[in-house]
């Protein structure tokens, strides 16, 4: 128990260290920060509870125990107590957070600060996992490679609502660093979150590198759109109303997608497809390829684009959702954590300094604090906030956008 519980005791003060300011932030050892920190950020409460525990311990083995583990036992009293203590103080970050998404929500006019709720994380994990109850189509087609496939989420009875109209429409694209990843692995609260509301959720696999090279990543993306546009009214959705979100390498992909409608380069053999959207949600994505901020540019030149940036700019540029922003971009929220170690924030701090300087739509933003990469993977209070922003944001565009005029 004492060693044990000392190591214990100094890795969960390093973890909470890490998580107010890490300091692995070069690919690949930023994953193993992010992996690190990201239970001291997101679980903060459960984690200082159990030092706690191990503290107590610790106070008993130095009551009870032989004199010749005093020592010992001091050590896990003291280093579990301090790792409670700095865990403790991240548990404001979930609250923080959900003042931060709401004054994001200014430009559109959305009031009201969510009320902490008791249960929150509980009834996220229990959302993502009765979840399969909205699938209402598994493994479906949208291309001719075996990669080409999507699911698509809905309430069973979404005939019944919104007075039989056609329901709007959210693409959700995984992340993954552009090697890994499946459809079926991330985003799940918040598709069920709208589902539940009266959305139809697409959610879809593409190519990954190596054995495919980019752009064969947008290329499948846009392909899904191209389905959603000829297909989702038979499952209730409004072809007229698509919204895209996804995190990491899939909020890359995601703002990609809304800054580049209808772009033939992107849309080889399908050019006659509307592939425009109507509102962008990336998280934490990697919005600037031409700036290698965190040491991505290995990952691009050996497996993703498979050239360098010295060689290939061009296709850096045009890749980059920084360098594609302009006046027609769709309504945008852009969702990072202020000490994500894998993309950092500066990413989305260029994407929205450019959209807000040339766009003439709502431009919204949240910085959480103390937020790591892939931060809404646990169902956490700041998980469930984050969803409820989401279809908040999402709600007012639509809204907005199938107003009457005149």
């Amino acid at each position: 128990m004492g060693r044990t519980g000392t190591v214990a005791g100094i890795l969960g003060v390093l973890a909470a260290a890490g998580a107010r300011r890490p300091v692995l932030r070069r690919w690949p050892t930023s994953v193993a920060q992010m992996a690190a920190c990201t239970p001291a950020s997101e679980m903060p409460v459960a984690d200082a509870l159990a030092h706690a525990a191990l503290a107590a311990g610790g106070v008993a083995a130095l009551v009870r125990g032989p004199r010749s583990g005093r020592v010992a036992a001091l050590a896990t009293i003291g280093t579990n107590a301090a790792a409670a203590a700095a865990l403790a103080g991240l548990r404001a970050d979930a609250r923080r957070s959900a003042v931060v998404l709401q004054e994001a929500l200014a430009p559109l006019g959305v009031t009201g600060l969510d009320r902490p709720i008791p249960g929150t994380a509980r009834r996220v994990r229990d959302r993502a996992r009765g979840a399969g109850r909205y699938v209402v189509a598994q493994d479906v087609a949208y291309g001719p490679e075996p990669e080409h496939r999507l699911d698509v989420w809905a309430r069973r009875d979404l005939h019944l609502l919104r007075d039989g109209g056609p329901a709007p429409v959210l693409l959700q694209v995984h992340g993954g660093a552009w090697t890994l990843g499946s459809r079926t692995q991330e985003a799940q609260p918040l598709m069920a979150y709208l589902a539940a509301r009266g959305w139809v959720c697409v959610t879809v696999d593409y190519r990954l590198a190596p054995a495919a090279r980019w752009p064969a990543m947008i290329v499948d993306v846009k392909r899904a759109l191209g389905w959603i546009r000829e297909h989702v009214a038979d499952f209730g959705g409004d072809p007229g109303f698509v919204a895209v979100t996804g995190g990491s390498a899939g909020g890359h992909l995601a703002a990609l997608t809304a800054l580049t409608p209808n772009d033939p380069a992107y849309q080889p053999g399908f050019e006659e497809a509307d592939t425009s959207v109507q509102a962008a949600v990336p998280f934490y994505g990697v919005h600037d390829l031409t700036v290698d901020d965190q040491g991505l540019w290995n990952l691009l030149e050996g497996k993703v684009i498979g050239t360098s940036y010295a060689a290939d700019e061009a296709t850096y540029r045009a890749a980059s959702p920084v360098h594609r922003a302009g006046p027609d971009a769709p309504p945008f929220l852009v969702v990072h954590g202020d000490t994500d170690t894998v993309a950092g924030v500066g990413q989305s701090r260029r994407l929205v300094a450019r959209l807000r300087a040339v766009s003439r739509e709502p431009v919204c933003y949240a910085e959480l604090p103390h937020a790591q990469h892939g931060f809404d993977g646990l169902p956490t209070a700041r998980t469930a906030y984050t969803v409820r922003a989401v279809h908040r944001f999402l709600t007012a565009v639509h809204t907005s956008a199938t107003a009457p005029t005149g």
